[in-house]
């Protein structure tokens, strides 16, 4: 991973390889700039050199997101990161959040009907959880424009094809009609079960509609999750997980799962946001090249690479050059942790406040929680040096949590700044 570097008006230069920028700050020519990504900046003005274009390339995922700067002529890996999205847990935490301010409702009000008129939506409007994919996304392909000289952008213009994903032989007519062209809900799955209860295997009883995943632990109401049982079974299971149910039943709990299809989840969660994310990326005034996932991973195994989400990344496109290599074998590993909560106190599991009241102010003694430091500690019980992000408290006392611990009630005055709080965390992998 190679090393951003930025004039003495802040104009990216070409990147150097971390021995030359090590060299620079020893000598006094360079400080550092940022830490993540590791930026310096040149103290001394240099003679204008055209700096190489550079090319991002994007690998979006649900969970993880591939991120690679690559030079077209040379097929350098200028820059590689993953990032990590908290989509998951944004989609937890607001449901939690529902949960808890509807049962102090009830609580507090009287029965109303719920009223929809006044809730309308924006053109193109997405869930939070997956809103902040495309933010992620949007923020550090903002920081690496300003870092060094980018001139195009490359996405994967991901299309997960939801029916050929659950049936891959899928084809002619029944692919151009659907599984369920034709049908209900209902009868699809009077259908597709042979109009059986699918644990007793009882024929010519009314029969219900039944989530194989329960509701309640997280199932959702995708054809591939319902199935049909009689009302004794139905009530039999309950919110039970099949696997408990049929616990002594292993050729029938055998069989519902594999006529039964896994909820795709993840894979929607990118279709959804694909084209938010290419209309983002075009904002920025850069031409910006698609690509499918076969090219991806044609690129990727006539190259000899292996499977990793920078290396899709690199491999996105037909801009993709047909030698690539990368100086230094660093990938800086980027989770996305927010911002904090705008929870003016923590609730405990009922929803009834816990703590006092926080703060409207952040900082303390110029830190606030978030941040990263460098303690060195010369005198007491804790001498050392510790480096990790700090929790603050009003007294002055600082934690600190490093990779292997916490280290509890370290002074203020031992800390020095080393990266500011912007809502990621950072590690580096080589």
């Amino acid at each position: 991973m190679s090393v951003f570097v930025l004039d003495t008006n802040k104009k990216p230069q070409n990147p150097v390889h971390p021995a030359k920028a090590r060299l620079l700050l020893t000598e006094g020519k360079a400080s550092v700039f940022r830490q993540f990504p590791f930026t310096i900046i040149l103290k001394e003005t240099v003679l204008d050199v055209a700096s190489n274009p550079l090319r991002i390339k994007i690998d979006p995922g649900s969970r993880e997101t591939g991120i690679a700067v690559i030079n077209d002529d040379t097929g350098e890996i200028v820059f590689a990161m993953e990032l990590r999205h908290r989509g998951w847990q944004i989609k937890n935490n607001l449901e939690s959040r529902r949960a808890i301010r509807r049962s102090r409702r009830n609580r507090k009000t009287r029965y109303r009907k719920p009223r929809f008129d006044n809730r309308t939506r924006a053109k193109g409007w997405l869930p939070p959880s997956l809103k902040s994919r495309v933010h992620n996304i949007e923020t550090w392909v903002n920081r690496l424009c300003r870092f060094c000289n980018i001139q195009a952008i490359s996405m994967e213009l991901v299309r997960f094809d939801m029916q050929k994903i659950q049936n891959p032989e899928i084809s002619g007519v029944a692919y151009q009609q659907g599984e369920l062209m034709g049908y209900e809900v209902r009868e699809y799955l009077l259908e597709k079960w042979d109009r059986t209860c699918a644990y007793c295997g009882k024929t010519d009883i009314p029969l219900e509609i039944e989530h194989i995943v329960p509701r309640s632990k997280g199932g959702s109401n995708r054809v591939s999750n319902l199935t049909l049982a009689c009302t004794a079974c139905n009530r039999k299971k309950g919110n039970k997980p099949l696997e408990e149910f049929l616990s002594r039943k292993p050729g029938l709990l055998k069989r519902i799962q594999k006529q039964s299809k896994v909820p795709l989840k993840d894979a929607g969660a990118v279709n959804t946001t694909r084209w938010d994310l290419f209309r983002t990326l075009k904002k920025t005034g850069l031409p910006v090249e698609t690509g499918s996932g076969g090219l991806t991973k044609f690129n990727r195994t006539t190259r000899g690479l292996y499977k990793t989400h920078w290396l899709d990344a690199a491999c996105v496109g037909k801009s993709t050059p047909e030698k690539m290599f990368q100086i230094d074998k660093a990938v800086l590993i980027v989770k996305a942790d927010g911002h904090g909560s705008r929870q003016m106190c923590r609730v405990n599991k009922f929803g009834f406040p816990r703590t006092t009241a926080k703060s409207t102010e952040k900082k303390v003694k110029g830190f606030q929680t978030g941040d990263i430091v460098k303690a060195v500690v010369t005198s007491g019980k804790k001498v050392g040096t510790y480096i990790g992000r700090v929790a603050v408290r009003k007294s002055g006392s600082f934690n600190i949590k490093t990779v292997d611990k916490t280290v509890q009630g370290i002074s203020w005055k031992y800390c020095r700044l080393l990266h500011a709080s912007d809502g990621y965390s950072y590690n580096t992998t080589c």
